[in-house]
């Protein structure tokens, strides 16, 4: 039986310093990937710091997608010179892997995802960033439904006023809901725009056009606003990575709206693109540290921050990023810093 190994560089004997890789206590010989499984998981079962998973893959440019793992893959601890390295071999599900460019794409739907995607599904879709005030004031707007309703539904008409694109058939129609200000600097940095539904085009009228509702979320109001439709691609796939700049940030919004945060709750913070932060990026949480009085000497000092917890950034905008977190030791809180890990 032909074996197709896929080689991850974990570590040299004479290179941890260097990698900063470190394998984690207890970790397993082999793993067969389950459905169900992610590959947060996967690289916690393996290393101490989860992170720097793609650490594991830089041996092997020649795969053109290393970081997607299957249902029924095995994963393989082994020694090669005596460097450990991880070894891959495809189950069923995801074919043979052939180390040579021409690697056959399996669909992307039947990889393991980076995180569950069943906890982000909701503002991956249903949440938008804008991120000029302007840009939501200057948008069309829902001037009436057909009937002279004020409340619309799916299958309903209503009539938009406002500019509209040439040739753009579809339409999200955006609730405006919390306006973000960083908390430091005070500066604007955008306006979330809750998704009601979408609508497709149709006849226009001077600035008025009618347009058919598809799909709603809940009743379209008079007042709404569109935009064209969001085509923002989906990925799952990414690998959890360390930001490639320092990363000094605020968690700003819970958009549950609770204020004790814990494992899996969505996060806003108040960095994105433009700090350098991109999808699958990993940060500390640090709690502030409180201010205490000093017994011996009376004075008031300030203990260190207490790390207490990791998230990971899975949508970004330009000055702000959705995360999630995956490790909570306390409850965490509004205003908690994040940094690089």
């Amino acid at each position: 039986m032909r074996k197709s190994l896929l080689a991850l560089l974990l570590l040299t004997a004479g290179g941890l310093a260097q990698a900063q890789v470190q394998l984690k206590d207890g970790h397993p010989e082999t793993y067969t990937v389950a459905k169900g499984d992610t590959l947060w998981d996967i690289s916690g079962r393996f290393l101490s710091q989860p992170w720097k998973w793609p650490e594991l893959w830089q041996g092997n440019p020649q795969i053109k997608n290393p970081d997607l793992i299957y249902p029924g893959d095995t994963l393989s601890l082994t020694y090669v010179n005596g460097q450990p390295r991880l070894t891959l071999n495809r189950g069923q599900s995801g074919g043979t892997v052939k180390l040579s460019p021409t690697v056959r794409s399996t669909p992307m739907a039947q990889a393991i995802p980076t995180i569950p995607l069943e906890t982000i599904n909701s503002f991956l879709f249903n949440n938008r960033i804008v991120n000029d005030e302007k840009e939501f004031s200057a948008a069309p707007y829902v001037l009436a439904g057909a009937g002279e309703s004020v409340v619309m539904g799916a299958g309903q008409s209503i009539y938009a006023r406002g500019k509209f694109a040439e040739q753009q058939p579809a339409y999200g129609i955006y609730r405006q809901g919390k306006t973000y200000t960083d908390p430091k600097t005070k500066e604007f940095l955008g306006i979330n725009a809750n998704v009601i539904g979408n609508a497709e085009a149709g006849s226009v009228e001077g600035d008025i056009t009618t347009l058919k509702l598809t799909r709603t979320n809940e009743e379209v109001r008079l007042g709404d606003r569109l935009f064209p439709t969001d085509e923002r691609a989906v990925n799952s796939t990414f690998s959890p990575s360390e930001p490639a700049k320092p990363i000094d940030g605020l968690i700003i919004d819970v958009p549950r709206g609770v204020n004790q945060i814990g494992t899996m709750d969505v996060v806003t913070i108040n960095k994105g693109k433009r700090d350098g932060l991109v999808e699958g990026n990993v940060l500390a949480v640090m709690k502030t540290g409180e201010t205490v009085r000093d017994r011996v000497t009376g004075e008031s000092v300030k203990v260190p921050d207490e790390r207490s917890g990791l998230l990971m950034i899975f949508s970004t905008f330009d000055k702000i990023s959705y995360g999630l977190v995956l490790v909570a030791t306390r409850d965490l809180a509004l205003q908690d810093k994040v940094k690089n890990p």
